[in-house]
């Protein structure tokens, strides 16, 4: 889609180091589809890695100024529709379309019970990742408010797979939680699922094990309509890459081939 589109253009400008053009277009890419948010958390974690908390309100502001100015029109028109209609976490899915929860009771799927069960396992496991995956530093996470110059452990530079696994895992956490996933949401995460299966060492045999689970993502999202057959082994294989992604995921801090130009952390250099 457009949005996913807008978003890699985005993240390879994260990847340039060039982080206030690439929050202008992350935003963009929200305006036009709101799962680019999916990203949000690990995003909003890279930028205070890269800045800590002072320097990364900027960027921030450049994400709401383009929401407000995008806006504006229907702002201006019928402020309370505009935000009700566009924020409307609670509107209700069409069970016949479900891909991944097709197993369940129509009655559980439609229950706001489950919803806010999702969004509390969709949120815990952001903040163990947060605190165990992406942060793998010896200090608290909440150093990352801290200018990097001022941490106690000199802040290293951003690799461009550390930046990469941080957003991918981000969204994919909110994919294996999403209350319900339609044909078309396929392109949110489709292009992400070869760096999440290959990102971490694997022996040699896995590789035939990382294209099946490929493969049986394939059918999962291809198989209309869906069954209960076909929505399980779509959370089995998403079970699978998440527990990879925890277990096996030293790699993204080691040093890239190619990482990221390593510019320096301090605010000696102007903030792109």
């Amino acid at each position: 889609s457009l949005a996913m589109v807008i978003l890699f253009f985005a993240i390879n400008l994260f990847l340039e180091d060039r982080w206030s053009l690439g929050s202008f277009f992350f935003s963009l890419a929200v305006s036009v589809k709101m799962n680019i948010l999916l990203f949000a958390p690990g995003l909003l974690f890279l930028l205070l890695s890269r800045f800590g908390f002072v320097r990364t309100i900027p960027k921030l502001c450049i994400c709401a100024f383009l929401q407000v100015v995008l806006g504006l029109p229907f702002l201006l028109e019928n402020p309370a529709g505009y935000l009700i209609r566009s924020f409307d976490l609670g509107r209700q899915f069409l069970f016949e379309w479900t891909v991944n929860w097709r197993f369940l009771p129509e009655e559980i799927f439609l229950s706001r019970h489950f919803h806010l069960a999702l969004l509390t396992m969709h949120l815990s496991v952001l903040l163990l990742f947060a605190l165990y995956q992406w942060n793998r530093t010896n200090e608290s996470i909440l150093s990352l408010l801290k200018d990097p110059a001022q941490r106690k452990t000199p802040a290293r530079p951003l690799t461009a797979n550390q930046i990469i696994f941080v957003l991918f895992t981000s969204n994919f956490i909110g994919i294996c939680f999403s209350r319900s996933l339609h044909y078309q949401f396929y392109v949110w995460y489709f292009h992400t699922l070869p760096y999440l299966l290959w990102c971490s060492p694997v022996k040699k045999l896995a590789h035939l094990l990382k294209v099946l689970i490929l493969g049986l993502i394939e059918l999962s999202w291809n198989t209309f309509p869906s069954t209960s057959a076909s929505s399980a082994a779509l959370h089995v294989c998403h079970a699978i890459i998440l527990l990879q992604l925890w277990y096996g995921s030293p790699t993204p801090l080691e040093p890239d081939i190619s990482p990221v130009d390593q510019k320096p952390l301090d605010g000696s250099k102007k903030n792109k």
